[in-house]
């Protein structure tokens, strides 16, 4: 069985191919003196290309389960972005000079012929799959990018306001001088970021100094005490622990701090300890720190409380989070669409994460599609050995890529080269795209504009998520003053 990863990745295929049609439809039409047997091979390109397109939906569908399917979307993928580089060679030498012009009529034809040979045999092995056409294409499926809304600032999720006064509650009781660890424990998607998030920017602590560690899978003691103190002074990068240590010790003295620790992995008692003493720093100091993590066994042992559990939502409160993320108010046929969201609701295993990134795909799909996603293959497939809610995160968000435009995908694609937990900034990440082509041009926007779109909507499809730091431009923070980069709307980090 295919990892999700892996699947992901054979899935750009889709993308990709519909990038080089469009190439080769460009070489002809801009080539006005093509040797007409290149011509011709460009054209036979094109036709084979379009063939196997049609069929890369039920071996993308296949592939999560099936090794040979993704083997051959993999060199198909590859295929592509040879094609994509020779054609890419072709304009430039023809741009260059003369010389280079009659050179590359001598090299064209050979690679076209090599291209050829490898296209026939991905036809070949493709008959030997039996994978079959998509009745419907793409287009029909998803609205133009264009359509996207404007603000990608995460909405609290719905359903979590009692468990936010309790929580506070909670902190309020234990908020003598010293450190206090709360831990908040759940399965991914449950919502554990998006709620101490909420706790982060309350004005209960709007006296307090406040700082966001994203820990991660990497555990890195080192790491996560030079985040605390840059955020809290302008000094970072300190080598060594006993130094870290001493640096806290200057900085919590006689000071509210409001830590949140997200996103914390590490099992072994001893590194958990050491990671309590380094917070438990400062003499007249009180240090909140507020730990999200997806095992019990960790929150038990890094927290000073109980810890918090986070209970899965019901089918209602995520159909109230599908209704508020698709705009289900403004629908012209609720009372049909109503009974078949209820049934896509159940689907979503009580996760809001599931609820937040389909109501955002159903957003922008057809009414009459709506029952697709219901009876869709992909919630009957086994993506995910973990707890059936991971499989059902998974599921929507697998979904949810199947339904992107091509070009989303190759953006997202690239964006995923980034390691998870890594903050990325909007406006490096659409310079990239741009540089790489992977922006569609548009008469009506500019191709920033677009990139823009394309950086708002995997906010949106929750593929990305908002970064609470800046640590490069870590500057002091008085009471009363976030702990959150100044223009959040252009960071975010990695979902996955």
């Amino acid at each position: 069985m295919a990892t999700v990863g892996a699947a992901l990745g054979g899935m750009l295929a889709s993308a990709v191919i519909k990038v080089v049609i469009g190439q080769i439809s460009s070489t002809i039409a801009g080539e006005i003196n093509l040797h007409k047997n290149i011509k011709k091979d460009l054209e036979k390109m094109k036709m084979t290309l379009e063939s196997v397109e049609a069929v890369l939906s039920d071996a993308e569908r296949r592939s999560i389960t099936d090794n040979s399917a993704l083997l051959w979307l993999k060199r198909l993928k590859d295929a592509m972005n040879d094609i994509s580089d020779m054609l890419q060679d072709f304009e430039a030498d023809t741009n260059f000079n003369l010389l280079a012009s009659t050179m590359k009529k001598i090299k064209m034809p050979h690679k076209m012929k090599e291209m050829q040979k490898r296209l026939q045999k991905i036809t070949y092995d493709r008959n030997n799959y039996r994978v079959l056409p998509e009745a419907r294409s793409e287009e029909q499926l998803v609205r133009d990018i264009r359509e996207t809304a404007g603000n990608a600032e995460e909405a609290e999720i719905i359903g979590r306001s009692e468990e936010k006064l309790k929580i506070l509650a909670c902190l309020s009781e234990n908020s003598t001088q010293g450190t206090t660890i709360f831990p908040i424990w759940g399965f991914g998607g449950i919502g554990k970021t998006t709620l101490a998030r909420s706790v982060f920017n309350n004005s209960q602590f709007k006296e307090y100094y406040r700082v966001w560690v994203y820990v991660s899978q990497t555990f890195d003691l080192k790491k996560i005490g030079n985040i605390i103190i840059s955020q809290l002074s302008q000094q970072s990068q300190i080598s060594d622990l006993h130094s870290i240590h001493t640096r806290l010790q200057e900085l919590f003295t006689g000071k509210r701090i409001l830590i949140i620790l997200d996103d914390l992995w590490e099992k072994h008692p001893s590194q958990l300890e050491q990671l309590k003493a380094m917070l438990k720093q400062g003499e007249g100091s009180k240090v909140m720190v507020v730990v999200t993590t997806r095992e019990e066994n960790i929150a038990k042992e890094i927290g000073t409380v109980a810890p918090y559990e986070l209970s899965p939502f019901t089918d209602e409160m995520c159909w109230d989070i599908i209704k508020q993320k698709c705009n289900f108010e403004a629908c012209p046929d609720k009372e049909r669409l109503e009974p078949i969201g209820k049934e896509i609701a159940k689907k979503c295993g009580g996760v809001p994460l599931a609820a937040q990134s389909l109501g955002h795909m159903l957003k922008f799909m057809p009414c009459e599609m709506w029952d697709s996603v219901r009876t869709n293959h992909i919630w009957e497939l086994s993506i995910s050995k973990d707890t059936p809610n991971t499989h059902e995160v998974l599921a929507s968000l697998l979904l949810s890529y199947n339904f992107m435009p091509p070009r989303l995908k190759l953006c997202f694609g690239y964006s995923a080269i980034f390691p998870k937990g890594h903050d990325i900034i909007e406006d490096d990440l659409i310079y990239q795209w741009i540089a790489l082509g992977f922006i569609e041009p548009s008469s009506a926007f500019s191709t920033w504009h677009v990139g823009q779109n394309y950086f708002r909507k995997l906010l949106e499809m929750s593929f990305l998520q908002h970064s609470k730091r800046t640590e490069d431009k870590a500057t002091p923070r008085e009471p009363g003053e976030q702990a959150e980069p100044a223009e959040p709307q252009h960071s975010g980090r990695m979902r996955f």
